[in-house]
Order: C-alpha cells, then structure tokens, then sequence
C-alpha cells in the first residue's frame, strides 16, 4: 500500500517511497488521502453519482491503471465502497467519511465560479430541498453566523500539536493537463492547483501568514528546486503575487493574489474534515481555530444563502446544463 504520490503518471509503480517528518496538520493529513488530482477527479464524479469502473474512466479521463490504483487507495482510506450488484456489475459509492467532504466541494464550485478559468461552473444551479430555492453557499461561523475572513481567524496550537511522519513518494509530474482528459469540468481549475502536496501546502502556509522562501523551506521538506517550481506555478496561476524586498541579492514576498485568498473556505472545511477523520492517534487536532469577530473558537459552517440552514450531502439537487450533464 502507498500514498499517492506527489505526481501523476501512468506509471504508477515507478518512485521510491521514504519517509518525511512535519508538523502536524490536518489540512497535510487530509491532502495525503484525497489530495493527488485523480483522487478528487473521482470523488467528484462520485458526488455526481458515477459509479462505475468504465463511466469514471470515461468521465474522469484516467487510464485504467492509474484508475484502478486510486479506486484501491480510496477503499484503503474508507472513502470509498465495492459493491457488487446483481448483475455482477461493481460499483463504487461514497462513504460517510468522503460523503462529509460535500461541504467542501460546494465551496470548490463557488470558488471554480467566481475565480476559476473554465466557465463549466457556471451552469451548475443548486436547489436546497429543505426549503425548495435556488442557493449560493455561503461559510459561516457556527458561533455568531457572521462571515469568515481569510485574516480573521487566530491559530494557537492544538492538543494534537506534534509531528507526523508522512509517506513520500516521487512520480514524474504528469504530462497530460487534466483539462485536456476529464470530460466534467466545474472543479478542474481548482483540482490543477492543489491536487499536488507541496503547492496545496504552499497555499495552507500562505494564510498562516508565512511569506518568503526561506520560511517555506523551514516548514517544508522539499527540495529547494521543487519549492521554487511550485512558487513559479503559483504565480503563474495569480494565486500568488511576488513583492521584492531586498535588491542585492534579490528576496521576495510572496503574498496571495485576490484569486488565491478566495480558496480560503476550500482550505477551511478541509481542516475540519482532517480534524473529523484524519486522526489515527485520536490525539485531537493540531490547531486551534478562534474566529476574532466574535472571539469563539471557529467552527465552519456551509449554510444555504437562502435559508441559512446548513447544508449536507443529499439535501441539495444539482442542475447542469445540458453540455455539461
């Protein structure tokens, strides 16, 4: 059994696992099950009711191998269930753990509608079944009900506040964009953008206020080369901007652009979902979130904007249009 990787390639047996220690984090535990790009492909279209082996491949865009090894690697992590029907037809349905990533990816959908650069997204109409109107989602904090900012949320450590020791695994980046393969594409420029450990780790630094180069090698084990082409990824999607701060020898900040401080809610219901089921030592999580608005600690909420009841998985009907059904 492996992690997926920080690549994707077709050729998934090639790389060389060892060990990387960091601090822990619920966001890094999380990305280390569901992270890699073809694992959040499938989860999508799981959450779009594709089931099957040949519609994934078809709708996904995967070869069978690659298909194949992240189908076993969701089971392995209980995001995902083999059933067989009666007709001997297997399918693969989502469980409670990925079925409570439904609130983090409608705020991948309100992300991929205002920021991203494929417009798929925008066809997408959300109904909420329990009160019967159409709704944009909103995050909200579970204490007073006001809006969450990007820079209003204190971090303090948390009871699980040690280290991890993750799998590391090297595969070739991928030479195919997944633009070019997944025939669905309302998350796809968000998928492109953090389904890679080390630039979704970036992004998470970012809003913990960390800037230059040098603080990112601290937190990061990866190799200066790698982090500065994910730097160079970065900023080349407008996630982030670069500011100089020193002339001889030339240093940069690197801040997050307006698009990039707009993933702030995906990241945020990522971490709790890490907190829920991403603890294997049950030590609790590693950070502890207070929202300063109202000085109480943070629990995210995605509520229907048009009700304002919180919104979970089955009670919400998605229309597409008809070229992206």
């Amino acid at each position: 059994m492996h992690t997926p990787g920080t690549h994707d390639n077709d050729n998934d047996n090639r790389g060389v696992l060892s060990k990387l220690v960091t601090r822990a984090s619920s966001i890094n535990r999380a990305l280390d099950e569901i992270g890699d790009k073809w694992c959040l492909l499938i989860l999508q279209e799981g959450f779009w009711g594709v089931s099957a082996f040949n519609e994934l491949m078809h709708a996904t865009g995967a070869s069978r191998g690659v298909l194949s090894n992240r189908l076993k690697w969701l089971q392995s992590v209980g995001c995902l269930s083999r059933e067989r029907g009666a007709a001997g037809q297997v399918r693969y349905h989502l469980t409670d753990k990925s079925l409570d990533l439904y609130q983090c990816a409608l705020m991948a959908l309100q992300w991929e509608r205002h920021h991203g650069r494929d417009r798929g997204a925008e066809d997408v109409v959300l109904r909420h079944r329990g009160c019967g109107s159409e709704f944009i989602p909103r995050v909200r904090c579970g204490a007073c009900d006001g809006e969450i900012g990007a820079w209003d949320v204190d971090y303090a450590p948390g009871p699980g506040a040690t280290h991890d020791e993750r799998e590391k695994k090297t595969r070739r980046r991928s030479s195919v964009p997944l633009g070019r393969v997944s025939g669905r594409r309302h998350y796809l420029g968000l998928i492109n953008i953090v389904g890679d450990r080390w630039t979704a780790n970036l992004i998470a630094l970012c809003f913990h206020g960390l800037t230059r180069f040098e603080q990112f090698h601290r937190e990061l084990p990866v190799a200066t080369n790698i982090l500065a082409d994910r730097l160079r990824l970065l900023l080349a999607q407008d996630i982030l901007v670069r500011e100089p701060y020193q002339v001889r020898p030339p240093r940069h900040d690197y801040r997050l652009s307006a698009r990039g401080e707009a993933l702030f809610p995906w990241f945020l219901t990522l971490l709790h979902w890490g907190d829920r089921w991403c603890d294997a030592r049950g030590a609790g999580p590693p950070l502890r979130l207070t929202h300063r608005s109202c000085g109480e600690p943070l629990v995210a909420q995605v509520t229907c904007g048009a009700c304002g009841e919180v919104l979970r998985a089955r009670e919400v009907e998605f229309r597409a249009s008809p070229a992206q059904r």
